[in-house]
């Protein structure tokens, strides 16, 4: 099974000021869709399941009824009678990055996890501001709890944005306490350097990941890849592609990594001392998953992409 904890929303996508189209998203669920496509068409067997909370209204119908064409599970939806499903605008620059503005329902209670049975071996990702921020936390936290102690595989996306600066001397303690539940964490250069003031991912990993966690991806946009392990260090070009849109390349990225691990059928003791040949068997097939996002305006991979790509 393959589990994602996390935010969905409904995405409304701006380019010089006029809507480009408008999708189902969350980090989270970006790369749940994206394993939908691809997990849930090769290996059929494998239930993709998304935990996340949305309001009983038209926007969360959309939601629902995305999931369930794309292969993702539905049954761990919390779906909520009087509230609104979250809305964010998405603003894309010339360089096709994405900024957002979020629009919540204040009155939504807080968010439940709900009851999952993991077993050993299960895929978990969790991240983003959705992991630290006190509304989500408490059960999120205690949902990968439960998975740890499970022997799932724990995945931690920090994808810290520069608009929760102000929130970092209360939530730093948080990013770090989700590293030490995780087997593999996934940060940007810029992730690492707004956290520690650093983009320096050697120095990062040294003095403040590999205490917390062995296994660490630094990712840099159309830069390169970075991976440490006990076991190795590497370093990943990145293919040049052009963008129309960066939105869900990095949660696309998260879900070719969990696909090479479900493919490959790593063992959590095995993600703790990946070796320089593990990552190559990993990381360029991620890297297949980012690219192709970035060549349209949905968040995740094409429908056809297991057909065309893996």
């Amino acid at each position: 099974m393959i589990i994602g904890i996390g935010e969905t929303v409904l995405d409304i996508v701006f380019k010089c000021g006029q809507p480009k189209s408008a999708v189902p998203g969350g980090s989270t669920f970006n790369s749940m869709i994206s394993l939908g496509r691809t997990v849930g068409r090769l290996y059929p067997e494998v239930p993709i399941v998304m935990v996340t909370q949305i309001g009983k209204d038209m926007v969360g119908d959309i939601i629902l009824s995305f999931m369930r064409d794309n292969h993702v599970s539905t049954h761990s939806v919390r779906c909520l009678e009087g509230i609104q499903s979250t809305v964010s605008i998405a603003m894309l620059d010339g360089n096709n990055d994405a900024s957002y503005e979020f629009f919540r329902d204040s009155d939504a209670p807080s968010f439940e996890g709900g009851k999952i049975e993991f077993h050993p071996g299960d895929l978990v990702l969790f991240g983003s501001f959705f992991a630290i921020n006190k509304g989500t936390r408490e059960a999120t936290k205690a949902l990968v709890s439960e998975a740890r102690a499970a022997g799932a595989i724990i995945y931690y996306d920090i994808n810290f944005r520069r608009s929760h600066l102000l929130d970092l001397p209360s939530t730093k303690e948080f990013i770090e306490e989700n590293c030490a539940l995780s087997d593999i964490v996934r940060g940007s250069s810029e992730d690492i350097s707004y956290i520690y003031g650093s983009d320096d991912a050697d120095l990062v990993y040294r003095e403040h990941i590999s205490p917390l966690c062995t296994t660490f991806i630094c990712t840099r946009g159309a830069g390169c890849t970075e991976v440490f392990s006990a076991g190795a260090k590497a370093v990943f070009d990145v293919e040049k592609v052009e963008t129309v849109s960066t939105i869900g390349a990095g949660d696309s990225f998260n879900a070719g990594i969990l696909f090479g691990l479900l493919k490959e059928g790593f063992t959590k003791e095995k993600v703790g001392r990946l070796a320089k040949e593990d990552w190559e068997k990993l990381v360029p097939q991620a890297a297949k998953f980012s690219a192709n996002v970035c060549r349209s305006m949905d968040n995740y991979v094409d429908p056809d992409f297991f057909e065309k790509a893996l």
